[in-house]
């Protein structure tokens, strides 16, 4: 799957090079693909911590966020649910929700239904944030697609997902 004439190489085209040379037996397709995801993951992922930083806060303080944000009014999760949401654990969690609340953007109060939890509920301060910070990410992200034509991003979206099901099993 290596760069054909017309198209640019890349460091990955590289990293596959030099194992045709060093060992021609490797098929080395799968290489290809989950180095360019891996690569693009961090690419992306140090762009967005650059946009969120302009909201004074971390991509996972973001990640927080967008997960009560995205669950509809109230706007409230319980930590263990926003934990198993983030695949973090519990400890990572309290620190994330310590800062976020020092700033305001979050409160934590008794469960009215479970006398022994919790609710992390969005603050308007926090509401308003999560809606800028996600636009900002979503134009981040939406500038980085345009190099693909709308049918050939579309494609790629369904691509990935059955890959990332296969995978996730």
């Amino acid at each position: 799957m290596s760069a054909r004439p017309e198209q640019r190489k890349d460091p990955v085209d590289t990293i596959v090079e030099q194992w045709a040379r060093e060992r021609p037996d490797l098929d080395t397709v799968a290489m290809e693909v989950f180095g360019r995801i891996t690569r693009l993951s961090r690419a992306m992922g140090d762009l967005l911590e650059k946009a969120y930083a302009k909201y004074g806060i971390s991509r996972g303080e973001f990640d927080v966020l967008a997960t009560l944000r995205r669950s509809g009014e109230p706007y409230a999760l319980s930590p263990r649910q926003l934990s198993a949401t983030l695949m973090l654990t519990t400890g990572g969690m309290t620190g994330r929700l310590d800062k976020l609340e020092r700033a305001g953007l979050l409160r934590r109060s008794p469960d009215p239904h479970d006398r022994r939890g919790l609710r992390v509920t969005l603050t308007e301060r926090g509401l308003h944030l999560a809606d800028e910070a996600v636009g900002a990410g979503l134009a981040l992200q939406t500038e980085a697609l345009s190099a693909l034509d709308g049918d050939r991003a579309e494609q790629l979206a369904d691509l990935l997902r059955e890959l990332l099901l296969a995978t996730e099993r």
